[in-house]
């Protein structure tokens, strides 16, 4: 399995399950680096004082490299999943890079990111070692994906709209700002899910709208944020009793590439049907 850094997978699962992560690029003005090499800290203040930031897919030579250590561990067949090509272009980059590998790689446009991304990559990768075939991982892939939702909360849309990412949303460019927008993924695009007034209200409409997506199902949940932990801790805090029956509450700040969208205390929430 490969996939690129907008999964959010934390590194020490992305390790346990063997699947490589090829890191996205971010750049600060005139300097371009790995997203692995930027500090949050460093972004978030280059956020806030309006400085020239922009992302980029992953370096060309990373992804044949990890295609070719995917070769030499022993893989016999590559999985290669990334972030929606509506949202960005590493999904025809690793497609080129594909045609080159020493071993063959099925490249999967995820229509998503996030960890709606990180846990169908977790699922796949999970099928993969118990010795499924690419037929049966790539089943498990796009049954998680149909299934996950990202729910999605912005102080604000100008990063979105800075960063040419903001699609279907833009309808809400021009709202009070006293409303805050919550977002959703659809058809691979950022998308309106809703306008609440105030952010404590909207935090409780997120809250609300991630337990009907539950729905008392056996479902992963991710609170993702950028530059929040204090806001992703409280959000934390009042969707666990909404949510019962779920095992795991995975808690993780967002891929610099995200947060250079959503900018800087934007909250998230992932439900991925188990």
């Amino acid at each position: 399995m490969v996939t690129d850094s907008t999964s959010c997978i934390p590194v020490s699962l992305a390790t346990q399950w063997g699947i490589t992560v090829v890191p996205t690029q971010i750049r600060i003005g005139q300097y371009t680096r790995s997203e692995h090499n930027v500090p949050k800290d460093v972004l978030v203040r280059a956020l806030e004082g309006d400085m020239d930031v922009s992302t980029s897919p992953p370096d060309p030579a990373g992804l044949a490299w990890a295609y070719e250590q995917q070769a030499a561990r022993g893989a016999e067949e590559v999985v290669s999943v990334h972030i929606s090509s509506k949202q960005s272009e590493t999904y025809d980059l690793a497609k080129k890079i594909a045609a080159r590998s020493p071993v063959p790689v099925h490249v999967v446009d995820s229509r998503t990111t996030g960890m709606s991304l990180g846990f169908a990559v977790l699922a796949a990768a999970r099928v993969a070692g118990a010795g499924g075939g690419p037929r049966r991982v790539m089943d498990m892939l796009a049954r998680r994906l149909e299934g996950a939702a990202e729910l999605i909360y912005v102080d604000t849309l100008e990063y979105l709209r800075k960063g040419g990412r903001i699609g279907a949303a833009a309808a809400l460019i021009g709202s009070a700002l006293s409303l805050k927008p919550l977002l959703t993924m659809k058809n691979g695009q950022v998308t309106p899910l809703d306008r609440v007034l105030g952010t404590e209200r909207a935090m409780r409409r997120l809250v609300d709208r991630a337990a009907k997506k539950a729905n008392g199902q056996a479902v992963d949940v991710a609170i993702e944020h950028f530059g929040a932990l204090d806001r992703a801790e409280r959000l934390a805090d009042r969707l666990k009793p909404k949510l019962p029956g779920v095992r795991e509450i995975t808690f993780t700040e967002v891929s610099s590439t995200i947060g250079v969208h959503l900018g800087p205390g934007a909250v998230g929430i992932t439900v991925s049907p188990t």
